[in-house]
């Protein structure tokens, strides 16, 4: 007999609210699903067995305040979606991204796989409905919510030592399994959690593109984490975690460390990045995701610079002529510079320098626009 798909919330609108069970609120309360749950298994004439096996199961997901899930008929139906639909994405999920290239600053090309509309809908809902409701580890710095990269990086300010080490292929090396783990792990059955693992993944792992994947990798990690970070607080050494950048900081014995960390990542078939792994010192500067923290928050000299030089040349020759010598095609050019400016100011709010050149450049704007 297939489960009872009692739910407040299942309205057949698009990517509806799920059924669960909050604190007060407009949905109703554990004991009222309850009660109405039994009526109906009652009128369907389900054994006191399966009710009371489907009721257990749903109260282990409403107690983490997460949608009750059976199966895909049920996951379709709180989506708002055809279950048909949903099967095709979930079992043919290469016709629903989009593939493309950015370059990376080695010179090579990293693959981004997008989801289509519809696809990036339902990931979204399962990010936001089940996936932010678990923590990850409180070490893990990069996709959480209130969380920036300025949090990572001051944490490593005016240190003897700096070690950044970085994990090798990171999103394509976890695999399917460790994403089915989180789903069970979490308390949904294995039906349900087949069907979020295919939604979240392709290719067998997580895709570098999709809206789940990078809360997804926290979750993978969050073992590895809580090792690493033990490990750590008992040798007083500060570590954060940027997605695929691992960052230690203080005075300690790196080979060990290392040594552990190549030891834990083994678990979960991940390495490291033998190449990308940076020691840096009190007298070089120390970098860790992008951002100086020598003695304060700082973008590197190179970046302040090429900013300078940009509103310098603006002011001297004008915007078109600028454009015209660098070969510039970007036609938000303005916008684009403003943004990076202002990306220096949210590091450092206190640069006084990056403050003048804003204002300049908003004039300049400004005026272009009245032109």
């Amino acid at each position: 007999m297939k489960p009872i798909y009692y739910d407040s919330a299942l309205q057949n609108s698009r990517f509806a609210q799920p059924y669960h069970i909050p604190e007060g609120g407009d949905q109703m309360r554990w004991d009222i699903y309850e009660r109405k749950f039994r009526k109906l298994a009652e009128e369907k004439g389900a054994s006191q067995g399966k009710t009371e096996n489907w009721l257990a199961y749903a109260k282990t997901l409403s107690s983490r305040n997460l949608p009750i899930v059976f199966d895909q008929t049920h996951l379709a139906l709180l989506l708002g979606i055809d279950n048909e639909y949903l099967h095709r994405m979930s079992n043919a999920p290469e016709f629903f991204y989009r593939t493309f290239y950015i370059p990376k600053r080695n010179g090579k090309k990293r693959r981004i796989d997008e989801p289509l509309p519809d696809l990036k809908k339902v990931q979204s809902w399962i990010l936001n409905e089940i996936l932010y409701k678990i923590p990850c580890s409180k070490f893990a710095k990069a996709y959480v919510p209130n969380i920036s990269i300025k949090d990572n990086s001051r944490f490593h300010r005016n240190q003897k030592i700096v070690v950044a080490v970085d994990l090798k292929n990171f999103f394509p090396s976890i695999k399917s399994g460790y994403i089915l783990s989180v789903f069970l792990s979490i308390g949904y059955n294995l039906p349900t959690a087949v069907i979020l693992t295919r939604l979240c993944c392709l290719r067998e792992s997580l895709p570098q593109g999709a809206p789940t994947s990078a809360y997804l990798s926290n979750l993978v990690m969050l073992q590895f984490d809580n090792n690493i970070s033990k490990y750590c607080t008992a040798n007083n050494i500060r570590y954060t975690r940027y997605a695929d950048d691992l960052t230690f900081s203080g005075d300690f014995d790196i080979a060990a460390l290392l040594y552990l960390v190549d030891k834990e990542l083994k678990y979960l078939n991940l390495r490291r990045n033998p190449q990308k792994l940076k020691v840096m010192r009190r007298g070089d500067r120390q970098k860790t995701t992008g951002i100086v923290v020598n003695e304060k928050q700082q973008l590197p000299r190179e970046y302040r610079m090429k900013i300078r030089q940009e509103v310098h040349y603006i002011q001297q020759f004008g915007l078109d002529d600028h454009l015209a010598h660098t070969r510039a095609t970007r036609s938000n050019y303005l916008d684009h510079l403003i943004g990076k400016i202002e990306y220096a100011l949210f590091i450092n709010p206190k640069d006084e320098k990056m403050k003048s050149y804003l204002e300049i450049i908003r004039t300049y704007k400004a005026r272009c626009s009245e032109s």
